[in-house]
């Protein structure tokens, strides 16, 4: 896919990646973007600044994103690509077992990471469908496809978005449906800085382990997988090794992430 020219809605788009991926995409020409954010002032504020439209949206409200999705092809005839990619990390917090996360958290994890994807596809299929075109950009982590230590529901969440995103794929490619997950590891946004409260180590020592990209680099990778229409978009190249180091040896993996995880200190026998 090339952007120019293209009707764009991207969730988490006031903030971080998003935000690069809104600023990337208007630069590559696109015909409208809709930035879609939970904080509607910095939506709004942001949107100004690229020519375009603001939504105040909660990615857990399927009704909000119906509405959306709605109005978007109402005004412009179409959408041609989704880019779903508002998140959260929140960590398993004391004592580091891999059910110390809430209720709560679990939740919350599972609407933002799997069902407002969901929710999306199930929003613009009709009309991409009845066109024969339309594009999912679907942001995991490397997560997904690896682990993050110390964040099971995290970790579990972005392993399900990743499935949705090669159900999607499997289930309407034939139909003109193109699909592409984004799977980086660490990124320098609020998130990530977020998990300084944990410790620098548990940023240097996981997911930050080959080095903490830029928004703006990761908006490049993308521009880059999209183009080529890549299912896997991998900004940080050295996941696609770890990923086959996985398959090949499972449990030497899972022996070798059990080791950074007690470098981090997480250790629960104490």
């Amino acid at each position: 896919m090339q952007l120019a020219g293209k009707v764009v809605i991207v969730t988490g788009g006031a903030n971080g990646i998003g935000r690069a991926l809104c600023e990337r995409f208007h630069a590559e020409g696109a015909e409208k973007l809709v930035v879609a954010d939970l904080e509607g002032d910095n939506a709004r504020e942001f949107a100004s600044t690229i020519d375009g439209d603001a939504y105040e949206v909660n990615v857990r409200d399927e009704a909000a994103i119906a509405a959306m999705v709605a109005d978007v092809e109402a005004r412009y005839g179409r959408i041609d690509l989704f880019c779903s990619n508002a998140g959260i990390i929140a960590l398993d917090g004391e004592p580091w077992w891999a059910t110390s996360a809430s209720n709560e958290t679990w939740s919350a994890m599972w609407d933002i990471h799997v069902m407002s994807h969901v929710f999306a596809a199930r929003a613009c299929l009709p009309g991409m469908l009845e066109r024969g075109e339309g594009y999912f950009l679907n942001t995991a982590s490397a997560a997904g496809l690896l682990s993050q230590i110390g964040d099971a529901a995290y970790s579990t969440t972005k392993h399900a978005a990743v499935g949705f995103a090669e159900s999607l794929a499997i289930t309407h490619g034939d139909d003109g449906i193109k699909v592409s997950v984004l799977c980086p590891q660490a990124v320098a946004t609020r998130m990530v800085n977020a998990t300084e409260d944990a410790g620098d180590d548990m940023v240097g020592g996981t997911a930050g382990v080959d080095g903490v990209l830029s928004p703006t680099a990761v908006a490049d990778s993308v521009v880059e997988g999209l183009a080529n229409e890549q299912f896997l978009i991998l900004p940080h190249p050295e996941v696609e090794q770890y990923r086959a180091n996985k398959a090949r040896d499972y449990g030497r993996w899972i022996g070798g992430m059990r080791k950074m995880r007690r470098m981090l200190n997480l250790s629960t026998a104490k």
